[in-house]
């Protein structure tokens, strides 16, 4: 299966403030729990309990604080309480923005409790996962759950194990390889090797489960990390502070020990838009989504540890977006309800159901809007603009697919044909166009 690149970095600065000790713990006794998770673009999306609401947060351990995003109308909805201002930064080339903290949470992620968890509740509406995933994304979650537990991913059954560290012992795994890891400000650090220009060079990398890309490499000629020739400049994520954008390349190879990756997808992000991230001078980059998801890993951030061991994903092949098209889910559309139930999808299934008529009715489906188009590519040769709305993609309707189903169909075989329907300001168009290959080796 081809792998779905697109990346949605979210780091920020708020390891740098004080907070109050508090700790998840598992009910006395348990030595474990399992808790499910959807892998959505490489991102892992878990169940969390706030307050007693049920929401969907994303699992990165690169960032320090929980984050939950606005659109929620948390003050009413979460009861947060015990507020204070504070204003953040992260990645982009924007200003900085302002947050809520909040104490003394309940958070809950399977059996596992906080009866006092800290968190950022940020105003701006723009900053969420939700558009870019086309699912709900209410926050995220990293260090303050890894800190408490051993935690097992899953990443080719897509379920995490939470482990009393108390209690638990590690197994022997002649297939496995056990990584040292560094912390700086929280967050965790891994040494590995990159073979470029037929270079091996040693870096240092974030672990970064918040992104979807396999690697970011920040550019540095004196240590042999840089591409002058075979490369596209490309958009490569939000950061909360704005868009980053850079160089799409590949590497040779990337070591973790023993494991070798091949022919790995690489971006090197524009330097002003990772001022943050280039805190750490020693840093060297991150290691993301798109390589994470190809081993099973054990975290032990109390033993400064990561267990890697290769999964079903290991041998995928990385690929890059031979449209040029991003796309986000931009609000609804209206859709006659007979389309939507003679495709196979069933009335309970309906979000908002409106009778005209007994003859006739109408929902409201996803929009799938353009949000960015890379220069030279076949999608904007052939006619296609940002904020066009997608309203059919090879013949088949639109909101017959889900976002990540559509984002799929552009990592296709090079040549494969594309036909797109769209709507633009309230005209209907066609546009036809072949995916190509943005690099020479992809």
């Amino acid at each position: 299966m081809k792998k779905l690149l697109y990346f949605l970095f979210f780091l920020f600065c708020g390891s740098y403030l004080m907070f109050s000790q508090s700790k998840f713990q598992l009910p006395e006794g348990k030595k474990f729990d399992k808790v499910r998770f959807q892998l959505i673009n490489n991102l892992i999306v878990i169940p969390v309990e706030i307050n007693g609401v049920e929401l969907s947060f994303i699992l990165d351990t690169g960032v320090a604080k929980p984050i939950v995003f606005s659109f929620l109308n948390e003050k009413d909805t979460l009861q947060i309480n015990n507020t204070e201002a504070y204003f953040l930064q992260g990645l982009g080339e924007g200003d900085s923005f302002e947050a809520l903290k909040s104490k003394g949470n309940i958070f809950k992620i399977g059996d596992a409790i906080n009866p006092s968890q800290d968190m950022y509740a940020i105003h701006d509406a723009t900053l969420n996962f939700t558009p870019q995933l086309g699912i709900p994304i209410h926050g995220i979650i990293g260090y303050d759950l890894f800190k408490d537990f051993v935690i097992e991913i899953n990443y080719s059954s897509r379920y995490i194990k939470i482990y009393n560290p108390n209690t638990y012992t590690y197994k022997p795994c002649d297939k496995c390889e056990t990584i040292n890891l560094e912390f700086y400000n929280n967050k965790p650090f891994l040494n590995a090797d990159i073979k470029v220009h037929d270079n091996v060079v040693p870096v240092k990398l974030l672990i970064d489960s918040g992104g979807s890309d396999a690697l970011w490499v920040f550019e540095d000629e004196s240590q042999g990390l840089y591409e002058h020739e075979n490369y596209f400049i490309d958009f490569l994520g939000h950061g909360l502070s704005g868009s980053v954008y850079g160089k799409r390349a590949k590497i040779q190879e990337l070591h973790l020990k023993s494991f070798i990756l091949e022919n790995v997808n690489v971006a090197y992000p524009d330097s002003t838009d990772i001022k943050l991230a280039k805190r750490f001078k020693t840093r060297n980059g991150s290691v993301s989504g798109s390589v994470l998801k190809r081993f099973n890993c054990i975290v032990d951030y109390n033993k400064a540890r990561l267990t890697l061991k290769k999964n079903k994903f290991f041998k995928d092949s990385f690929s890059y977006n031979k449209s040029g098209i991003e796309l986000e889910h931009h609000g609804d559309m209206i859709v006659n309800v007979d389309e939507v139930n003679s495709d196979g999808f069933s009335r309970n299934k309906i979000n908002i159901d409106v009778a005209l008529k007994p003859s006739y009715q109408i929902i409201l489906k996803p929009a799938f809007v353009i949000v960015e188009l890379r220069p030279g590519s076949p999608a904007e040769r052939a006619g296609l603009l940002v904020g066009d709305v997608i309203l059919s993609v090879n013949n088949r309707k639109a909101h017959q697919y889900k976002l990540q189903e559509i984002v799929h169909l552009f990592y296709g075989d090079v040549g494969e044909r594309m036909n797109i329907t769209i709507d633009r300001n309230g005209f209907v168009s066609n546009f036809k166009f072949k995916l190509e290959a943005p690099l020479e080796s992809n």
